[in-house]
């Protein structure tokens, strides 16, 4: 009972530091998939909004696309890890995202006693886009068309604002609306991002399936600020699918976020585990010249 009581009393500042802050968590990998971690995650959302923070869940959706891509005979093809999304494709990416997923999420929130509400950025326009044209990857100038692939061009503020200071929960799904109503199938960490900068976050948490950033010996990185982040892209100590992470976190520091958190999505109440104690879990990313944690 001394223990739990201790636990509390070291969330304390926490929940005073981040009280009627706005969070901004991406939702994705492992997190996703095992029941026991949905019910976690559910839950600490929940726990937020109770408390008197405001969680903005944006949600991925890679594998389940790809799922339900196979089982109606259609091949997923990729370009620098961006899906190649044609007409017919499109229309599945937001089946899955928009119409299954995106509700699934809302409604476990839900049954936990929360007041989810699922949307896509095409809802009152919250996520505006346009076609992202990805270079060569040779090293040349030559831009590859990817199709219905897009980025991000304007957050709609005042609908997360309008819902942020209610008793509601944002659930997003990556889908952004064009000029002329095209729809748009954007990365999950773009989108959270810049929902992130957008709304001048507190904190901004990646979820992923592996413990943070590692150094060159395989050794958690706890804290980094930009510049040894872009230090890290250069010599190489970060690659793979790390680098569009690390990318997602600076944008997010410049446009506005606070600090940017890569944490280990396999990990039971990893969100709390992140917010509520003095160590924290995975790798923080924050402005160069500031204090970690």
């Amino acid at each position: 009972m001394v223990e739990k009581a201790n636990i509390l009393v070291e969330a304390l500042p926490y929940i005073r530091r981040f009280y009627q802050k706005t969070l901004v968590i991406k939702y994705g990998g492992h997190a996703m998939a095992a029941e026991d971690l949905k019910e976690s995650f559910a839950k600490d959302i929940v726990l937020m909004k109770y408390i008197g923070i405001n969680p903005v869940v944006v949600h991925g959706g890679g594998p389940q696309i790809g799922d339900m891509l196979r089982r109606l005979g259609k091949k997923s093809e990729f370009y620098r890890g961006m899906r190649i999304t044609d007409p017919e494709t499109m229309e599945i990416v937001e089946m899955v995202l928009a119409g299954k997923i995106n509700k699934e999420i809302a409604a476990l929130i839900n049954s936990h006693g929360g007041c989810a509400i699922g949307l896509s950025g095409k809802d009152g326009r919250l996520i505006e886009a346009r076609k992202l044209w990805v270079v060569d990857e040779a090293g040349g100038t030559e831009k590859v068309d990817t199709g219905l692939v897009g980025e991000v061009t304007r957050i709609n503020l005042e609908i997360l604002q309008t819902l942020t200071q209610s008793d509601m929960i944002p659930v997003i799904a990556p889908i952004g609306v064009g000029e002329n109503g095209e729809t748009y199938n954007i990365n999950a960490d773009l989108v959270a991002g810049a929902i992130a900068g957008a709304l001048k976050a507190a904190k901004l948490l990646l979820m992923t399936d592996v413990p943070g950033v590692l150094d060159a010996q395989g050794n958690l990185i706890s804290s980094m600020t930009v510049d040894e982040a872009e230090e890290a892209v250069r010599d190489k100590t970060l690659h793979g699918g790390m680098i569009p992470k690390i990318q997602c976190a600076m944008d997010a520091l410049e446009a506005g976020a606070a600090k940017v958190h890569i944490i280990d999505g396999r990990l039971p109440h990893a969100i709390l585990l992140e917010i509520f104690t003095d160590a924290g879990i995975g790798t923080e990313i924050l402005r160069s010249g500031e204090i970690a944690r």
